[in-house]
């Protein structure tokens, strides 16, 4: 069963969920966290301390949204628009991501939060 959370960035909140897999349910099991985000595009990502390999849902193919997990830095991902390697309007990871989530809503808000200093995860 998906783990419910809530991402707060400034004053914005948007719930999401952490899907039923292993390595999501591991980052689980780490919230609440807080961290400052680095980004890439329109990505915010950060250090976790949950080491995880490519899983079956690992991919480049992500929506505006989506919730992934990079193996190769150890990091959660937020997708909320265009990133570097976008040729199109979806966003686009440096690498492939575990799938590990979704926010629920518009993510594109996240665009006028660009140059937070913290993101905070927690369960609903």
């Amino acid at each position: 069963m998906p783990t419910k959370i809530v991402i707060t960035v400034n004053r914005v909140k948007l719930d999401g969920e952490l899907y039923d897999t292993p390595c999501a349910q591991a980052i689980a099991k780490l919230l609440p966290l807080s961290e400052r985000p680095s980004e890439w595009g329109d990505e915010f990502y950060f250090e976790i301390p949950v080491t995880c390999a490519s899983d079956p849902t690992a991919t480049t193919k992500v929506r505006v949204g989506d919730i992934g997990y990079w193996p190769q830095g150890k990091a959660l991902a937020i997708f909320f628009g265009r990133t570097p390697m976008s040729t199109g309007p979806e966003p686009v990871p440096a690498g492939p991501v575990n799938s590990v989530g979704r926010i629920i809503g518009d993510a594109a808000v996240l665009q006028k939060e660009k140059g937070t200093r913290k993101i905070r995860i927690e369960k609903a």
